[in-house]
């Protein structure tokens, strides 16, 4: 499976889901909060920008707001909602592809940097993501805990979420760290929809790790957009890794901001 395949028409006209789910106000409305505030004034870059869940709300708040996406359907969907001007998008690839101008924050939000399927290019696109940052600059990660200790002993599969309707089974194939989402929607009827997504998870350590391949160092996390503390059983993260800056002693307004390797000397992998 391919990810340009994947999110073809089909899926585009599908994804948005006003209203509801990662749609909802109470989960979209933190999430453009604390990227208004993580971008200080500046531009904000968004890596697979999609349908512009994220980008279009954030573009009217006044952060100028430029994209990048590899599926041409999901960035035809965007164009519902915002024009070129006020959303510019290039059509790429995450890990490679290189915006123009200079930005104050790029970020990544809802899982998406496990859609790229090796370490390799996970760390590539952290370092696409340097490239695009002015010094000081801040990328921004929304990702999933990886589950295995929900994992039945001697099985590869387990049940994440079952509701009305739908019902997510995650099938794990843990020697090369995948893991393929089946998404089950059904109704009345004897028929149902599959849909597949392969994922390569990523624990936190080694995300950090890849931060500072890139030159960044982590600056805080937390297990949401609200601040909530990151904690052993928080089964996702909003991770913020920073740039050094170009001087020393500028200071940073990120909450539970923790000092970055080159403050100390030494490496920094967790943040209240």
């Amino acid at each position: 499976m391919q990810q340009q395949d994947i999110w073809d028409a089909d899926a585009a006209q599908r994804y948005d889901t006003p209203g509801t789910g990662m749609f909802a106000p109470e989960n979209l409305g933190p999430t453009v909060d604390r990227l208004a505030r993580l971008a200080e004034g500046g531009a904000a870059l968004e890596f697979a920008v999609g349908t512009g869940r994220v980008a279009v709300p954030l573009a009217e708040r006044g952060v100028p707001v430029t994209g990048i996406d590899l599926s041409r359907p999901m960035v035809e969907q965007l164009r519902t909602k915002a024009d070129e001007v006020t959303v510019p998008v290039v059509i790429g690839d995450m890990a490679t592809t290189v915006a123009p101008g200079e930005y104050r924050l790029v970020y990544l939000v809802y899982n998406t940097i496990s859609n790229l399927l090796t370490q390799a290019e996970q760390v590539e696109c952290f370092r696409n993501a340097a490239r695009h940052l002015v010094p000081g600059g801040r990328f921004v990660i929304e990702l999933w805990v990886p589950e295995l200790r929900r994992l039945p002993p001697g099985q590869a599969a387990t049940v994440m979420r079952s509701e009305s309707g739908y019902i997510l089974l995650d099938t794990y194939d843990v020697p090369h760290q995948r893991v393929v989402s089946h998404h089950f929607r059904f109704d009345g009827t004897r028929t149902a929809r599959l849909d597949r997504t392969p994922h390569r998870y990523i624990w936190p350590a080694e995300l950090d790790l890849m931060a500072q391949l890139a030159g960044f160092g982590l600056e805080s996390r937390h297990a949401d957009w609200t601040g909530a503390p990151f904690t052993a059983e928080s089964r996702s993260h909003v991770s913020v890794y920073r740039l050094p800056p170009a001087h020393p002693a500028e200071p940073s307004n990120e909450p539970g901001r923790q000092p970055r390797a080159e403050d100390s000397g030494r490496s920094v992998t967790s943040a209240p």
